[in-house]
């Protein structure tokens, strides 16, 4: 069930002295099943953009259409579209209330006036999926690690079963084991319950590595969309923008300039390692 954006904008304060463009013109089609990287500089339009995804920010022009249906056009069913496109704020764990770990879970089903036995299954399912064991049911949600709320908040968000989950910055604030973990959950969903996922990052190592497509933003329009070994390619445009490639492709550039035949489209260290090996073994 694809999500496709039509010449999407999006001003804010419109027709005033802070009038500002955030998103411009935007045409995207966000496919079943894919997992992609939305990355840009603070400003460029991402968070903006995920927003419209679920109808919590409406385009100043333009269409969103959930499979071919307007979003915005009088009689959609928002609160269906919401129960399917799921969004994982920044920092969700603020959003954690309730006094343990499995009525916060339940809070999202809840409201979709289910029946108590349904909201139970969906909860104890979610938070399997996210790898809480029994023992945290039943603790308050604040007596958690960092990592161990953001796995309940996303949680919450699985409850509802959703098609399409779309998680900003998912890892931020997050020491490297707990980053890697969240990840690794996160890839885990796609493979296992083909959910497509939208993951918003700063970090291009972590969207070379999992996602199988990018879409890069600057200053409100999408400046590149592709594979990420094609995106990173372009190296001066992305540097100009105020982004960067990840550290192991500017690794293999440098050893490809002193005149060792790399791959300079390598983009994880996994294929870094195996592209050195290859040379040794040669």
């Amino acid at each position: 069930m694809s999500i496709k954006l039509e010449h999407v904008q999006h001003i804010y304060e419109k027709g005033t002295a802070m009038e500002q463009i955030a998103l411009d013109d935007i045409n995207l089609e966000i496919l079943d099943g894919q997992f992609i990287g939305l990355i840009g500089h603070t400003g460029s339009g991402k968070s903006t953009l995920v927003t419209h995804l679920n109808g919590l920010t409406k385009p100043t022009s333009g269409r969103i259409l959930w499979n071919g249906e307007d979003i915005n056009a009088s009689g959609f069913d928002m609160k269906k579209l919401r129960s399917k496109v799921g969004l994982v704020f920044q920092y969700p764990e603020h959003q954690l209330f309730e006094a343990d770990v499995f009525s916060d879970v339940c809070f999202g089903p809840k409201n979709l006036k289910l029946p108590k036995e349904e909201v139970e299954k969906r909860a104890y399912e979610a938070l399997k999926m996210v790898k809480l064991g029994d023992e945290f049911y039943k603790q308050s949600p604040f007596d958690l690690s960092g990592g161990q709320k953001r796995r309940v908040a996303i949680a919450g968000v699985l409850a509802m079963n959703p098609e399409v989950l779309i998680l900003d910055e998912p890892t931020a604030g997050l020491d490297p084991k707990g980053k890697k973990d969240i990840l690794n959950l996160i890839s885990d969903l796609h493979k296992e319950k083909k959910i497509t996922i939208v993951l918003v990052s700063h970090s291009m190592e972590d969207v070379a590595e999992y996602v199988e497509r990018i879409i890069v933003m600057n200053f409100g329009k999408v400046m590149f969309d592709d594979t990420p070994k094609l995106v990173f390619r372009n190296i001066q445009e992305l540097e100009k923008m105020g982004l960067a490639v990840p550290q192991v492709t500017y690794v293999m550039h440098d050893l490809y300039n002193a005149g060792i035949p790399v791959d300079k489209d390598v983009t994880t260290i996994e294929e870094a390692k195996n592209e050195i090996l290859k040379i040794f073994h040669s």
